[in-house]
């Protein structure tokens, strides 16, 4: 049985008939913080729609490092499964829980039905492109034009963001990591950012005061 909270987070997106039919096939899991939900070389035969809590999807490079594409929050799908399960494909991304999350699971056969059946599905997949793809640019903007500095208070600002909370769990090695740089230069950045009234540090902890 789906969550309730199915119902609340999507009756302002979906005509009722169509919120019955995603009721009647979808599957509910919940996925805790940490946990890989989608890997690399999976067959996808469903795309989840978040109902609470925020997935990070990446994508891996030749070189086996993680680059961090987008976060989907509740309200939205993973744009990438979606293009694997109607192309066929197997995954090229790997999706793990930022947060506690909650998501449904919709049958990759309702989706060309319900592009021509329901308006409302139709434009929710193609708004929901177009935010990945703004999200896209703003990832290939930040590390382009901004130094490893701006990119650090961003990553920061987007953590807080999603996980909606000021202060944030995490060691310098985790945010070095997934910035693609050494734990020295993110540890000496935090204690600039400290120094400049940005930031807090604790152990293990970081709390934005600047927000």
């Amino acid at each position: 049985m789906i969550n309730k909270k199915f119902r609340e987070n999507y009756c302002f997106l979906f005509e009722e008939a169509l919120l019955d039919e995603i009721e009647e096939i979808a599957v509910f899991k919940e996925i805790p913080a940490g946990e890989t939900f989608i890997r690399i070389g999976d067959e996808l035969s469903a795309i989840p729609l978040v109902i609470s809590g925020a997935m990070k999807v990446f994508r891996i490079d030749k070189n086996e490092e993680e680059h961090i594409l987008y976060f989907i929050e509740t309200g939205d799908f993973c744009a990438m499964s979606l293009s694997c399960c109607v192309n066929g494909t197997k995954s090229n991304i790997r999706a793990v829980a930022e947060t506690n999350t909650e998501i449904v699971l919709v049958p990759s056969e309702a989706m060309d039905t319900w592009l021509v059946k329901y308006k409302s599905w139709r434009s929710y997949i193609l708004d929901s492109y177009n935010v990945r793809m703004n999200e896209l640019l703003e990832t290939i903007d930040s590390l382009v034009f901004m130094n490893m500095e701006e990119r650090l208070m961003k990553y920061l600002t987007d953590k807080v963001k999603i996980q909606k909370d000021t202060n944030l769990d995490t060691t310098h090695q985790e945010i070095a990591l997934e910035l693609h740089t050494s734990r020295v230069v993110i540890s000496r950045l935090l204690k600039k950012l400290e120094g400049s009234g940005d930031i807090k540090l604790a152990r293990n902890k970081i709390e934005l005061l600047n927000f």
